[in-house]
């Protein structure tokens, strides 16, 4: 089971086109280790020098790794962990940490990020937070992109009153090349239902995102 995403799509549309399934991709493992022979050589390497020797294997190892998210849906990673409850009160799981990589670079993206939900009837187990997180950071990504795809997750999957995502990362992209600002961090939202529309609730989520817990 694989995640089907279109451009052409809507955001709502592309939480539904997570439960699609797509066939698995048609380049071998061969073929990808041969890619990174060729990038190697490219650079001005020897691949077949002892510390490279195994380094095309690797790499198509980590990459596949690195974006395993193509291959999970919110149906399998969910296994029925949505429940019904009288709350409706705000659920927040913060300093979800994440890891992705950005799509224009493949260069790592890392980051936190704050996820709250005020329920209508319904409640998920809360390691399924940060596991909807995971599976969208492990794709090639833009910090804008993980964010609303977080968001629209979770209004598809419980319609509950409103859902406020905020994530804080660093991009390596901008570190190791380019401008080379070590330091530099972006932060993106995506607010909707009640998080939208009441400044009383947004401010609330915001202020419980600021301090620093100590759980030592």
């Amino acid at each position: 089971m694989t995640l089907s995403i279109s451009p052409e799509l809507t955001s709502a549309e592309q939480v539904l086109s997570s439960l699609a399934t797509q066939a698995k991709p048609k380049v071998t493992d061969a073929e990808m280790m041969q890619a990174v022979r060729t990038l190697l050589i490219g650079l001005g390497e020897d691949p077949d020098r002892e510390g490279l020797k195994d380094t095309p294997k690797r790499v198509m190892k980590a990459l596949q790794f690195l974006t395993k998210g193509y291959h999970e849906s919110l149906d399998e990673l969910l296994n029925g962990a949505v429940f019904t409850e009288d709350a409706n009160e705000m659920v927040l799981v913060r300093d979800i940490d994440i890891f992705s990589s950005c799509e224009h670079h493949i260069l790592p993206i890392i980051g936190r990020a704050h996820v709250a939900y005020i329920p209508n009837g319904k409640v998920i187990g809360l390691s399924k937070v940060a596991r909807i997180c995971e599976m969208y950071a492990r794709r090639l990504q833009v910090q804008e992109r993980l964010t609303f795809q977080i968001a629209d997750a979770l209004q598809r999957l419980l319609k509950p009153q409103g859902v406020a995502v905020v994530i804080e990362a660093t991009h390596m992209c901008m570190v190791m090349r380019g401008v080379q600002k070590p330091g530099s961090w972006t932060v993106t939202s995506a607010m909707r239902g009640v998080f939208a529309d009441d400044a009383r609730t947004r401010e609330e989520f915001m202020n419980l995102i600021r301090h620093k817990p100590s759980f030592s």
